[in-house]
Protein backbone atom coordinates (compact mmCIF):
# COMPACT_ATOMS: atom_id res chain seq x y z
CA UNK A 1 0.00 0.00 0.00
CA UNK A 2 2.87 2.17 0.99
CA UNK A 3 4.89 1.76 -2.04
CA UNK A 4 1.74 2.28 -4.03
CA UNK A 5 1.02 5.81 -2.57
CA UNK A 6 4.76 6.90 -3.48
CA UNK A 7 4.26 5.20 -6.87
CA UNK A 8 1.14 7.65 -7.35
CA UNK A 9 2.64 10.39 -5.68
CA UNK A 10 5.70 10.17 -8.02
CA UNK A 11 3.30 9.93 -11.12
CA UNK A 12 1.18 13.38 -10.09
CA UNK A 13 4.47 14.92 -9.43
CA UNK A 14 5.38 14.04 -13.10
CA UNK A 15 2.35 15.04 -14.54
CA UNK A 16 2.45 18.32 -12.77
CA UNK A 17 6.03 18.79 -14.15
CA UNK A 18 5.54 17.94 -17.36
CA UNK A 19 2.43 20.96 -17.48
CA UNK A 20 4.11 23.22 -15.95
CA UNK A 21 7.31 22.60 -18.29
CA UNK A 22 5.13 22.05 -21.71
CA UNK A 23 5.14 24.77 -24.17
CA UNK A 24 1.91 27.17 -24.42
CA UNK A 25 0.07 26.22 -27.67
CA UNK A 26 -0.70 28.81 -30.39
CA UNK A 27 -3.97 29.62 -31.95
CA UNK A 28 -5.14 32.32 -34.60
CA UNK A 29 -7.39 34.45 -33.04
CA UNK A 30 -9.10 37.10 -35.73
CA UNK A 31 -5.61 38.76 -37.10
CA UNK A 32 -3.47 37.92 -34.79
CA UNK A 33 -1.79 34.95 -32.92
CA UNK A 34 -2.09 34.24 -29.32
CA UNK A 35 -0.66 31.66 -27.16
CA UNK A 36 -2.91 29.56 -24.69
CA UNK A 37 -2.39 31.57 -21.55
CA UNK A 38 -3.66 34.50 -23.40
CA UNK A 39 -0.37 36.28 -24.73
CA UNK A 40 -0.47 38.03 -28.29
CA UNK A 41 2.47 35.70 -30.30
CA UNK A 42 4.75 37.50 -32.42
CA UNK A 43 7.20 35.44 -34.92
CA UNK A 44 10.51 35.75 -34.62
CA UNK A 45 11.80 32.91 -37.04
CA UNK A 46 14.26 31.51 -39.12
CA UNK A 47 13.86 29.47 -41.94
CA UNK A 48 15.55 25.72 -41.43
CA UNK A 49 16.24 23.11 -44.29
CA UNK A 50 19.55 21.62 -43.52
CA UNK A 51 17.96 18.59 -45.72
CA UNK A 52 16.30 18.17 -48.57
CA UNK A 53 13.90 15.69 -47.44
CA UNK A 54 13.57 16.20 -43.66
CA UNK A 55 15.75 18.31 -41.28
CA UNK A 56 13.60 17.13 -38.31
CA UNK A 57 14.61 13.53 -38.08
CA UNK A 58 17.91 14.16 -36.49
CA UNK A 59 17.97 14.56 -32.85
CA UNK A 60 21.24 15.27 -31.76
CA UNK A 61 21.56 18.03 -34.62
CA UNK A 62 17.94 19.60 -33.59
CA UNK A 63 19.31 20.30 -29.86
CA UNK A 64 22.47 21.64 -31.32
CA UNK A 65 20.63 23.75 -33.57
CA UNK A 66 17.91 24.46 -30.92
CA UNK A 67 21.04 25.93 -28.33
CA UNK A 68 22.19 28.35 -30.56
CA UNK A 69 18.92 29.64 -31.76
CA UNK A 70 17.81 30.29 -28.26
CA UNK A 71 21.15 32.34 -27.83
CA UNK A 72 20.16 34.67 -31.51
CA UNK A 73 16.18 34.82 -30.07
CA UNK A 74 14.17 32.84 -32.18
CA UNK A 75 10.99 31.58 -31.21
CA UNK A 76 10.17 30.13 -34.35
CA UNK A 77 11.46 27.57 -37.01
CA UNK A 78 9.94 27.15 -40.75
CA UNK A 79 10.86 23.60 -42.35
CA UNK A 80 9.40 23.17 -45.95
CA UNK A 81 9.68 19.55 -46.89
CA UNK A 82 8.98 16.75 -44.38
CA UNK A 83 9.54 13.09 -44.12
CA UNK A 84 5.88 12.42 -42.13
CA UNK A 85 7.17 8.42 -41.88
CA UNK A 86 9.89 9.89 -39.59
CA UNK A 87 9.95 9.32 -36.16
CA UNK A 88 10.34 13.78 -35.12
CA UNK A 89 9.55 13.47 -31.57
CA UNK A 90 13.10 14.03 -30.62
CA UNK A 91 13.62 17.03 -32.93
CA UNK A 92 10.15 18.60 -31.95
CA UNK A 93 10.99 18.34 -27.97
CA UNK A 94 14.47 19.76 -28.42
CA UNK A 95 13.02 22.75 -30.40
CA UNK A 96 9.98 23.06 -27.22
CA UNK A 97 12.40 22.85 -24.67
CA UNK A 98 13.90 25.86 -26.20
CA UNK A 99 10.59 27.51 -26.38
CA UNK A 100 10.43 27.19 -30.31
CA UNK A 101 7.55 26.93 -32.61
CA UNK A 102 7.16 25.12 -36.07
CA UNK A 103 5.58 26.38 -38.65
CA UNK A 104 6.02 23.63 -41.55
CA UNK A 105 4.60 22.96 -45.32
CA UNK A 106 2.44 20.25 -46.35
CA UNK A 107 3.50 19.58 -49.45
CA UNK A 108 6.69 18.05 -50.58
CA UNK A 109 8.28 18.38 -54.35
CA UNK A 110 5.67 16.11 -55.81
CA UNK A 111 2.75 17.00 -54.21
CA UNK A 112 2.79 20.54 -54.64
CA UNK A 113 0.38 22.71 -56.46
CA UNK A 114 1.72 24.37 -59.20
CA UNK A 115 0.53 27.54 -61.81
CA UNK A 116 1.68 25.70 -64.51
CA UNK A 117 -1.13 23.33 -63.93
CA UNK A 118 -2.88 23.66 -61.33
CA UNK A 119 -4.87 20.73 -59.93
CA UNK A 120 -5.98 19.39 -56.34
CA UNK A 121 -6.46 15.62 -56.21
CA UNK A 122 -6.62 12.67 -53.78
CA UNK A 123 -3.31 11.87 -53.88
CA UNK A 124 -2.52 15.72 -52.82
CA UNK A 125 -4.65 15.70 -50.10
CA UNK A 126 -4.11 12.34 -48.50
CA UNK A 127 -0.25 13.39 -48.55
CA UNK A 128 -0.69 16.93 -46.61
CA UNK A 129 -3.13 14.84 -44.17
CA UNK A 130 -0.50 12.33 -42.82
CA UNK A 131 1.79 15.32 -42.27
CA UNK A 132 -0.76 16.98 -40.15
CA UNK A 133 -1.49 14.06 -38.83
CA UNK A 134 2.44 13.88 -37.89
CA UNK A 135 2.75 17.50 -36.34
CA UNK A 136 -0.81 18.16 -35.32
CA UNK A 137 0.20 15.95 -32.25
CA UNK A 138 2.83 18.70 -31.11
CA UNK A 139 2.03 21.39 -29.05
CA UNK A 140 4.95 23.63 -30.51
CA UNK A 141 3.68 23.41 -33.47
CA UNK A 142 2.07 26.70 -34.85
CA UNK A 143 0.74 26.19 -38.17
CA UNK A 144 0.63 24.49 -41.49
CA UNK A 145 1.17 26.32 -44.81
CA UNK A 146 -1.08 24.85 -47.78
CA UNK A 147 1.72 26.11 -50.21
CA UNK A 148 4.94 28.23 -50.76
CA UNK A 149 4.89 30.63 -53.89
CA UNK A 150 2.57 28.82 -55.93
CA UNK A 151 1.87 31.60 -58.06
CA UNK A 152 5.42 33.57 -58.95
CA UNK A 153 4.14 35.30 -62.04
CA UNK A 154 0.66 37.39 -63.14
CA UNK A 155 -0.96 35.03 -65.39
CA UNK A 156 -0.59 32.08 -62.50
CA UNK A 157 -2.95 34.11 -60.42
CA UNK A 158 -5.95 32.01 -61.42
CA UNK A 159 -4.70 28.91 -59.68
CA UNK A 160 -5.48 30.78 -56.36
CA UNK A 161 -8.59 28.96 -55.99
CA UNK A 162 -6.56 25.68 -55.77
CA UNK A 163 -4.87 27.04 -52.22
CA UNK A 164 -8.50 27.79 -51.26
CA UNK A 165 -9.47 24.37 -52.11
CA UNK A 166 -6.13 22.78 -50.25
CA UNK A 167 -6.65 25.28 -47.19
CA UNK A 168 -11.03 23.89 -47.22
CA UNK A 169 -10.01 20.04 -47.36
CA UNK A 170 -7.14 20.84 -45.21
CA UNK A 171 -9.72 22.02 -42.75
CA UNK A 172 -11.91 19.98 -42.90
CA UNK A 173 -9.94 17.27 -42.23
CA UNK A 174 -8.09 19.13 -39.20
CA UNK A 175 -11.93 19.35 -37.61
CA UNK A 176 -13.06 15.60 -38.47
CA UNK A 177 -10.13 14.21 -36.55
CA UNK A 178 -10.97 16.29 -33.92
CA UNK A 179 -7.31 17.71 -33.95
CA UNK A 180 -6.82 21.09 -32.21
CA UNK A 181 -7.97 24.68 -34.47
CA UNK A 182 -4.24 24.16 -35.80
CA UNK A 183 -3.89 27.17 -37.81
CA UNK A 184 -3.45 26.51 -41.65
CA UNK A 185 -2.04 29.07 -44.33
CA UNK A 186 -0.47 30.43 -47.28
CA UNK A 187 3.19 31.83 -47.88
CA UNK A 188 3.14 33.99 -51.22
CA UNK A 189 5.87 35.51 -53.44
CA UNK A 190 5.97 39.12 -52.94
CA UNK A 191 4.64 39.91 -56.66
CA UNK A 192 3.62 43.70 -56.52
CA UNK A 193 0.95 43.76 -59.06
CA UNK A 194 -1.02 41.16 -57.32
CA UNK A 195 -0.87 43.14 -54.16
CA UNK A 196 -3.07 43.26 -52.61
CA UNK A 197 -5.74 40.82 -54.48
CA UNK A 198 -4.01 37.71 -53.99
CA UNK A 199 -3.53 37.94 -49.87
CA UNK A 200 -7.65 39.41 -50.19
CA UNK A 201 -9.02 37.16 -52.27
CA UNK A 202 -7.29 33.84 -49.67
CA UNK A 203 -9.41 35.60 -47.08
CA UNK A 204 -12.48 37.01 -48.60
CA UNK A 205 -15.94 35.43 -48.93
CA UNK A 206 -18.61 34.68 -46.44
CA UNK A 207 -17.70 30.69 -46.23
CA UNK A 208 -14.69 30.58 -43.24
CA UNK A 209 -14.16 27.24 -44.10
CA UNK A 210 -12.59 27.86 -47.54
CA UNK A 211 -11.15 30.47 -46.46
CA UNK A 212 -7.16 31.14 -44.83
CA UNK A 213 -6.39 31.01 -41.05
CA UNK A 214 -3.32 33.24 -41.64
CA UNK A 215 -1.55 34.11 -45.05
CA UNK A 216 2.38 35.05 -44.89
CA UNK A 217 4.58 36.82 -47.36
CA UNK A 218 7.81 36.14 -48.69
CA UNK A 219 9.56 39.27 -49.65
CA UNK A 220 12.96 40.65 -49.31
CA UNK A 221 12.09 44.83 -50.32
CA UNK A 222 13.97 46.03 -47.44
CA UNK A 223 17.69 45.96 -48.41
CA UNK A 224 20.59 47.45 -46.56
CA UNK A 225 19.93 50.73 -45.21
CA UNK A 226 17.07 51.54 -46.78
CA UNK A 227 13.77 53.10 -45.35
CA UNK A 228 10.27 52.35 -44.16
CA UNK A 229 8.95 54.15 -47.46
CA UNK A 230 11.22 53.40 -49.60
CA UNK A 231 11.36 50.07 -49.31
CA UNK A 232 7.62 49.72 -49.65
CA UNK A 233 6.67 48.21 -46.16
CA UNK A 234 4.36 51.08 -45.87
CA UNK A 235 2.53 50.13 -48.43
CA UNK A 236 2.41 46.62 -46.96
CA UNK A 237 1.28 48.03 -44.04
CA UNK A 238 -1.34 50.10 -45.76
CA UNK A 239 -2.79 46.54 -47.62
CA UNK A 240 -3.14 44.82 -44.30
CA UNK A 241 -4.40 47.46 -42.20
CA UNK A 242 -7.61 46.10 -41.92
CA UNK A 243 -6.77 42.69 -42.46
CA UNK A 244 -8.76 39.95 -40.37
CA UNK A 245 -6.47 37.39 -40.23
CA UNK A 246 -2.83 37.14 -38.93
CA UNK A 247 -0.48 38.11 -41.29
CA UNK A 248 3.37 38.03 -40.86
CA UNK A 249 6.77 38.06 -43.41
CA UNK A 250 7.54 33.87 -44.07
CA UNK A 251 10.84 34.71 -45.71
CA UNK A 252 12.63 38.13 -45.07
CA UNK A 253 16.27 38.83 -45.27
CA UNK A 254 17.53 40.78 -48.52
CA UNK A 255 21.60 40.60 -48.72
CA UNK A 256 22.32 42.20 -51.92
CA UNK A 257 24.02 44.71 -49.51
CA UNK A 258 26.03 43.22 -47.51
CA UNK A 259 25.81 42.58 -44.26
CA UNK A 260 22.74 42.36 -43.65
CA UNK A 261 21.82 44.84 -40.91
CA UNK A 262 18.34 43.76 -40.94
CA UNK A 263 17.02 47.15 -39.83
CA UNK A 264 13.37 46.21 -41.06
CA UNK A 265 13.08 44.05 -38.04
CA UNK A 266 12.78 47.57 -36.16
CA UNK A 267 9.74 48.30 -38.34
CA UNK A 268 8.33 44.57 -37.89
CA UNK A 269 8.12 44.92 -34.39
CA UNK A 270 8.02 48.50 -33.86
CA UNK A 271 5.05 50.90 -33.53
CA UNK A 272 4.45 51.51 -37.50
CA UNK A 273 3.69 47.40 -38.07
CA UNK A 274 3.51 45.91 -34.40
CA UNK A 275 -0.18 46.16 -34.59
CA UNK A 276 -1.11 44.41 -37.58
CA UNK A 277 1.93 41.98 -38.41
CA UNK A 278 2.78 39.07 -36.17
CA UNK A 279 6.59 38.99 -36.87
CA UNK A 280 8.95 37.37 -39.39
CA UNK A 281 11.01 34.87 -40.53
CA UNK A 282 14.56 34.88 -41.83
CA UNK A 283 15.63 33.14 -44.66
CA UNK A 284 17.93 31.25 -43.37
CA UNK A 285 19.95 29.33 -40.65
CA UNK A 286 22.68 27.42 -42.69
CA UNK A 287 25.40 29.12 -44.85
CA UNK A 288 24.79 27.74 -48.60
CA UNK A 289 26.13 29.54 -52.21
CA UNK A 290 23.21 31.97 -51.80
CA UNK A 291 25.01 34.44 -48.90
CA UNK A 292 21.99 34.02 -46.50
CA UNK A 293 23.39 31.69 -44.30
CA UNK A 294 23.27 32.44 -40.19
CA UNK A 295 25.55 29.79 -39.37
CA UNK A 296 27.85 27.36 -40.91
CA UNK A 297 28.60 23.74 -40.11
CA UNK A 298 32.32 24.42 -40.86
CA UNK A 299 34.65 25.37 -43.93
CA UNK A 300 33.16 24.58 -47.19
CA UNK A 301 34.71 21.09 -48.23
CA UNK A 302 34.48 19.06 -51.72
CA UNK A 303 31.17 18.54 -53.38
CA UNK A 304 30.87 15.12 -52.84
CA UNK A 305 32.32 14.66 -49.03
CA UNK A 306 30.35 12.84 -46.83
CA UNK A 307 27.32 14.59 -44.98
CA UNK A 308 27.89 17.95 -47.39
CA UNK A 309 25.48 18.98 -50.44
CA UNK A 310 27.08 21.35 -53.08
CA UNK A 311 30.49 21.34 -50.29
CA UNK A 312 28.67 22.82 -47.52
CA UNK A 313 28.41 20.17 -44.01
CA UNK A 314 24.89 20.16 -42.87
CA UNK A 315 26.06 18.84 -39.04
CA UNK A 316 27.32 19.39 -36.05
CA UNK A 317 28.16 22.33 -34.36
CA UNK A 318 26.87 25.46 -35.74
CA UNK A 319 28.91 28.60 -36.06
CA UNK A 320 27.60 32.10 -36.35
CA UNK A 321 28.08 33.92 -39.49
CA UNK A 322 29.63 37.16 -39.13
CA UNK A 323 28.23 39.96 -38.95
CA UNK A 324 24.66 38.83 -39.91
CA UNK A 325 24.18 36.78 -36.99
CA UNK A 326 25.05 39.42 -34.39
CA UNK A 327 23.35 41.80 -36.26
CA UNK A 328 19.84 40.01 -35.56
CA UNK A 329 20.77 38.87 -32.83
CA UNK A 330 21.61 42.46 -31.60
CA UNK A 331 17.94 43.65 -33.07
CA UNK A 332 15.91 41.05 -32.03
CA UNK A 333 17.29 41.87 -28.15
CA UNK A 334 15.82 45.12 -28.67
CA UNK A 335 11.99 44.30 -30.00
CA UNK A 336 10.09 43.21 -27.97
CA UNK A 337 6.69 44.03 -28.57
CA UNK A 338 4.05 42.88 -26.05
CA UNK A 339 0.47 43.03 -27.84
CA UNK A 340 -2.79 42.95 -26.21
CA UNK A 341 -4.04 40.42 -24.22
CA UNK A 342 -6.62 37.87 -25.59
CA UNK A 343 -9.10 38.72 -22.70
CA UNK A 344 -8.98 42.41 -23.52
CA UNK A 345 -9.02 41.37 -27.71
CA UNK A 346 -11.64 38.64 -28.39
CA UNK A 347 -14.73 41.01 -28.14
CA UNK A 348 -13.58 43.02 -31.01
CA UNK A 349 -11.66 40.09 -33.18
CA UNK A 350 -15.58 39.53 -33.51
CA UNK A 351 -16.12 42.72 -35.44
CA UNK A 352 -13.25 42.11 -38.27
CA UNK A 353 -15.21 41.24 -41.34
CA UNK A 354 -13.74 39.70 -44.72
CA UNK A 355 -12.21 42.22 -47.01
CA UNK A 356 -13.74 42.58 -50.42
CA UNK A 357 -13.35 39.48 -53.48
CA UNK A 358 -11.54 41.44 -55.78
CA UNK A 359 -12.07 42.18 -59.09
CA UNK A 360 -10.24 40.64 -62.26
CA UNK A 361 -7.38 42.98 -63.63
CA UNK A 362 -6.40 42.96 -67.24
CA UNK A 363 -2.89 41.53 -67.48
CA UNK A 364 -2.85 40.91 -63.77
CA UNK A 365 -5.10 39.36 -61.14
CA UNK A 366 -7.25 36.93 -63.03
CA UNK A 367 -9.44 35.91 -60.86
CA UNK A 368 -13.04 37.88 -60.69
CA UNK A 369 -15.25 37.71 -57.63
CA UNK A 370 -15.24 34.82 -55.27
CA UNK A 371 -15.93 31.63 -58.15
CA UNK A 372 -16.63 28.51 -56.46
CA UNK A 373 -14.12 26.66 -55.22
CA UNK A 374 -12.62 23.84 -57.31
CA UNK A 375 -13.43 20.51 -55.89
CA UNK A 376 -11.19 17.63 -55.33
CA UNK A 377 -10.17 15.89 -58.28
CA UNK A 378 -10.42 19.27 -60.19
CA UNK A 379 -7.99 20.52 -62.42
CA UNK A 380 -7.72 23.82 -64.08
CA UNK A 381 -8.65 23.71 -68.14
CA UNK A 382 -7.07 27.07 -69.10
CA UNK A 383 -8.08 26.32 -73.03
CA UNK A 384 -11.97 26.53 -71.31
CA UNK A 385 -13.66 29.47 -72.33
CA UNK A 386 -14.43 30.52 -68.34
CA UNK A 387 -10.97 30.38 -68.07
CA UNK A 388 -8.89 33.42 -67.66
CA UNK A 389 -6.82 34.86 -70.67
CA UNK A 390 -3.22 35.57 -69.84
CA UNK A 391 -1.03 37.86 -71.58
CA UNK A 392 2.33 37.35 -69.50
CA UNK A 393 4.70 34.86 -69.74
CA UNK A 394 5.88 33.12 -66.70
CA UNK A 395 9.71 33.23 -65.67
CA UNK A 396 12.15 30.59 -66.61
CA UNK A 397 13.82 31.34 -62.79
CA UNK A 398 10.17 30.33 -61.30
CA UNK A 399 10.49 26.59 -61.41
CA UNK A 400 14.32 25.91 -62.34
CA UNK A 401 16.27 29.02 -59.99
CA UNK A 402 16.73 27.99 -55.71
CA UNK A 403 17.60 30.25 -53.84
CA UNK A 404 19.22 27.85 -51.72
CA UNK A 405 20.25 23.83 -52.25
CA UNK A 406 18.13 22.54 -49.42
CA UNK A 407 14.91 23.85 -49.37
CA UNK A 408 13.86 23.64 -53.23
CA UNK A 409 11.77 26.69 -53.19
CA UNK A 410 11.05 28.91 -56.19
CA UNK A 411 12.48 32.18 -53.88
CA UNK A 412 14.49 33.55 -55.93
CA UNK A 413 12.23 34.35 -58.50
CA UNK A 414 9.41 36.23 -56.07
CA UNK A 415 13.01 38.19 -54.55
CA UNK A 416 14.19 39.48 -57.95
CA UNK A 417 10.40 40.45 -58.78
CA UNK A 418 10.44 42.29 -55.36
CA UNK A 419 14.23 44.00 -56.11
CA UNK A 420 12.80 44.49 -59.10
CA UNK A 421 9.53 47.04 -57.64
CA UNK A 422 11.72 48.09 -55.15
CA UNK A 423 14.04 49.91 -57.49
CA UNK A 424 11.10 51.19 -59.62
CA UNK A 425 10.01 52.83 -56.27
CA UNK A 426 13.23 54.22 -55.20
CA UNK A 427 13.37 56.47 -59.22
CA UNK A 428 9.92 57.28 -58.62
CA UNK A 429 10.68 58.92 -55.21
CA UNK A 430 14.26 60.30 -56.54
Amino acid sequence: MFTNTLINAAIAIAVIVNEVSAIPKITAVGSKFFTDDGDQFYIKGVAYQLTSDDPLSNTNQCQLDAKQMQDLGANTIRVYHVDAGQDHSGCMQAFSDAGIYLFVDLDTFTTQITQDSPEWNQTQLSAFEKVLDEFQAYDNTAGVFVGNEIITFDNGSDTAPYIKAAARDVKAYRNSKGYRKLPVGYSAADISSLRPMLQNYLACGSNASENLDFFSLNAYEWCGGSSYPVSGYSELQANASNYPIPIFFSETGCNTVPPRTFQDQAAIFGSQMDGTWSGAIIYEWIEESNNYGLVNYGPKVDATASGAVDGYSRTGTPTPVSPDYSNLKGQWATLTPTGVKLSAYSASATSLTPPPCPSSTPGGWLVAGNPAVPTLGQTLDRNAPSSASASASPSPSASTTKKGNANGGKEIAAMSIGLAGVMLGFIVWL
